[in-house]
């Protein structure tokens, strides 16, 4: 009880140090106000940036390992060896069956390839610039592939290499207008037919403009192969790449990856000192990537807001240095009455705790304005975490500002304070 007064009481002065002081108090928590929303808006702003990133590479999809001819990252060294990637053979339709027999922590694994640029027709409508993937039967595990009608291809239909079609939502409205059913109706890609059986699911442009479904169409695998040479060896094949499905744990993804590595070595008949001749990749790596690179712009809004919150700091210091030489009768009354040192020290050090922190508060609230301004694809959201965040910087502002005006009014004489003007 007698906490919960102290901080009822100092709550009451630092109100009162507002209203009687108004102007003198709000230029003084100026200081907290734009170092916290300096410090905030960078966050915000990076994390904001950092997820819709995130987000856009989404269709790589979660915990996969692909086995592909080319790195997405540079080597330990900083090296992109390209001349050296260029000679690898592509994963192959063969590769992809060894290791989906053979893998033992696998959560799913498919074959794919794409190709870009296509035009698909139906009747007097067409549609350019679309994005032909094949994919095996396990392809859906892999890639989110969210269906709104119709369904996904049945194994035989894979195997046997069935002429059936998959569409984005874009290219169902294209080739389909006026609320047209596209299920069970024939389009045209590189003069043979197929067979719409499913809807994908809108999934609207990404921050980066990464591929999406909307503009994808998807066949079997088998189908793709009739059209184009993939995993050949033939100069103008397409590339195609096995995803490995791993479980969503660091270290069973590691099991995976060297599981991976050791049977593609003997498949490719690969001797011990010789290099792998592929790349495994994980969307993380790109991730990691990303992040290392916001976490320079964290350490700038660090910088930029610290200044800032260093001048507020000397603001809310002078506050409390001037209400302890307006309170001193106070303090000596008080001491009289029995009030011991700590009582009078926690009583101002709330004080400045929560004048900084309404400092701090103004600072969020001008975050949370931002984050209402339009700014295209790119979803800025003010997190919990960073609210916390803005809060606790605040306080701790407080209570370095705070600390050596409370010690000097708790070690106030009662009778020299009595007397004081």
């Amino acid at each position: 009880m007698v906490l919960i007064k102290l901080i009822l009481e100092s709550f009451r002065f630092a109100w009162n140090a507002l209203r009687m002081n108004l102007l003198r108090t709000v230029l003084s928590l100026l200081g907290v106000t734009i170092g916290i929303f300096a410090i905030i808006a960078v966050f915000t702003l990076v994390d904001s940036l950092e997820k819709n990133i995130k987000e856009s590479f989404s269709f790589l999809g979660a915990g996969v390992i692909y086995v592909e001819k080319w790195p997405y990252t540079p080597d330990a060294n900083g090296e992109y060896k390209w001349w050296d990637f260029m000679s690898r053979p592509n994963a192959s339709y063969n590769e992809y069956k060894f290791l989906q027999t053979n893998l033992k922590n696998q959560n799913g694994i498919a074959v794919f390839a794409v190709k870009s640029n296509i035009t698909i027709k139906r009747k007097n409508n067409s549609i350019s610039e679309v994005d032909l993937r094949g994919g095996s039967f396990g392809y859906s595990d892999i890639f989110e592939t969210n269906i709104t009608s119709g369904r996904y291809f049945t194994r035989t239909e894979v195997e046997a290499g069935r002429n059936v079609v998959i569409l984005g939502d874009n290219l169902a409205k294209a080739l389909f207008p006026n609320g047209e059913e596209p299920l069970g109706k024939e389009v045209k890609m590189s003069g043979l037919n197929f067979m719409v059986i499913g809807v994908i699911k809108r999934e609207g442009e990404s921050f980066l403009g990464t591929p999406s479904n909307d503009d994808t169409a998807i066949i079997p695998y088998n189908s793709f192969r009739k059209l184009y040479q993939t995993g050949t060896g033939a100069i103008n094949e397409i590339g195609s790449a096995v995803g490995v499905k791993g479980y969503d744990t660091d270290v069973g993804l590691v099991e995976l990856e060297n599981e991976i590595t050791g049977l593609l070595r003997t498949k490719r008949g690969l001797k011990p000192r010789e290099d792998d001749n592929f790349a495994l990749n994980r969307p993380e790596a790109i991730a990691n990537v990303i992040g290392g690179v916001f976490d320079v712009f964290g350490i700038a809004g660090w910088i930029i807001g610290g200044f800032s919150i260093l001048v507020g700091g000397f603001g809310i210091a002078n506050i409390m240095f001037v209400s302890v030489k307006e309170r001193t009768n106070i303090i000596g009354i008080q001491k009289s009455l029995g009030a011991k040192n700590y009582f009078i020290l926690f009583q101002f050090l709330f004080e400045a705790i929560f004048l900084s922190v309404i400092g701090g508060a103004a600072g969020l609230v001008l975050v949370l304005l931002i984050t209402f301004i339009p700014m295209g694809s790119l979803e800025v959201v003010l997190s919990l975490k960073n609210i916390v965040l803005g809060l606790g910087v605040s306080a701790a502002i407080g209570t370095v500002s705070g600390i050596i005006p409370a010690a000097l009014a708790a070690r106030l004489d009662p009778v020299i304070a009595i007397r004081s003007n």
